[in-house]
């Protein structure tokens, strides 16, 4: 069930071309509302113009191997081990997510621009993936969704409570599940609950990339480089908040 590549099996109904150019507008609507995001919101203009600023009252001005240093620290730190979370269930539910997601997305493109029709074999392992991955995504999303965001815990607000700021995890949590359910079904042979879940897995998808500027997807672009800006700043000394602490008290939180 779990070895069954889900897009080859619809190929014979939906043409492998469809589904391939279902990607790339999806992709085209990512990229799109992203700079769209940036244009309206003018943050790439506040940033370069805050990062002229800084640079301009550093104290110890860094050099290029300083600033490559300070870039390979933010993706390994910040970006591949999500250090910005100091709780860490909030660190694991993020990294799970995060990876889960990279893993369902990597698997989806291969497996329909790949291996989208029967008479090619898909390699057992690509499968494997994308289910793993959706289910990383959904036990990372639905654990930091009902257990660990800060107006369910701390607000005692109700876990269903919904606001346009949802929208992002909201409906990336529904294209996992939707499409995790959509392999089963297809799998066992449940014809009409495998194009039920099919539907939904469509819409769920098209919300999550079309909708981008409303929602904050785009701030998976925006976070590394506002980290870096963060500790180059602390390198330099042309911030005015307080050094960070050394991260020994991590498991406390």
């Amino acid at each position: 069930m779990f070895t069954i590549n889900p897009f080859a099996e619809i190929s014979a109904t939906v043409s492998p071309d469809i589904m391939q150019w279902y990607i790339i507008v999806m992709a085209l609507f990512v990229a799109g509302g992203t700079l769209f995001d940036m244009i309206h919101k003018k943050s790439a203009k506040y940033f370069f113009r805050d990062w002229g600023r800084k640079r301009a009252k550093a104290k110890t001005p860094l050099g290029g191997g300083g600033m490559a240093s300070l870039a390979i620290k933010t993706a390994v730190v910040d970006v591949l081990a999500s250090g910005e979370f100091c709780k860490v269930p909030r660190r694991i539910a993020h990294l799970l997510t995060f990876y889960g997601f990279i893993g369902y997305l990597v698997a989806t493109v291969m497996m329909v621009f790949q291996y989208a029709t029967p008479d090619m074999a898909t390699p057992a392992w690509l499968p494997q993936l994308w289910y793993l991955g959706a289910a990383m995504v959904m036990f990372g999303g639905y654990w930091f969704w009902f257990f660990i965001r800060v107006d369910v815990a701390k607000e005692e607000n109700s876990p269903f409570r919904l606001i346009r700021a949802d929208l992002f995890v909201v409906s990336l949590l529904l294209s996992v599940t939707f499409g995790f359910l959509w392999g089963l079904t297809q799998a066992s042979g449940s014809a009409d609950w495998s194009t039920f879940f099919l539907a939904l897995y469509v819409l769920a998808n098209t919300v999550l990339f079309v909708g981008v500027p409303w929602s904050k997807f785009s701030h998976m672009f925006y976070k590394p480089a506002a980290a870096f800006e963060k500790k180059v700043e602390e390198a330099d000394g042309s911030t005015k908040m307080p050094p960070p602490s050394d991260g020994s008290n991590l498991g406390a939180h």
